[in-house]
């Protein structure tokens, strides 16, 4: 039984792009869909796609590099875990490096980008960040 669904997913990503693969597939949930959405919103991927194979909810991004074959995710880290979850307020909220990353945040109002959520002026729940 996966404890954390989010490290796990943010795990298969940086194992899929070190090994040069164009997709990745993982169990799906709500909070999942929500951080792969933001992920192809910011251009970190090119597509996600939900469906179900045998009854079970699985999601599958298409993972995206530049022309180099470089993947376009550098880094991808988890901040809040279940044992030492991490809270700030909209005015906490980190840049990551300086700006050019972004930081993924549940919030009151959903899971958003750090920018919007400073703009809602909204806190919540740093879930990871991306460069």
């Amino acid at each position: 039984m996966m404890m954390d669904r989010i490290a796990d997913m943010l795990t298969r990503i940086r194992n899929a792009q070190v090994a040069g693969l164009e997709k990745v597939e993982m169990p799906a949930s709500s909070i999942l869909n929500a951080l792969a959405e933001i992920l192809k919103e910011e251009g970190y991927v090119q597509a996600v796609k939900a469906y179900n194979h045998k009854g079970n909810k699985h999601l599958r991004l298409i993972l995206r590099y530049d022309d180099e074959g470089t993947p376009v995710i550098r880094e991808i880290k988890r901040v809040s875990k279940p044992g030492r979850r991490v809270y700030a307020s909209s005015d906490e909220l980190p840049r990551v490096k300086r700006g050019y990353g972004m930081a993924i945040v549940s919030t009151s109002h959903g899971v958003m980008t750090d920018k919007r959520a400073r703009a809602a002026h909204i806190g919540g729940e740093i879930l990871c960040t991306v460069f």
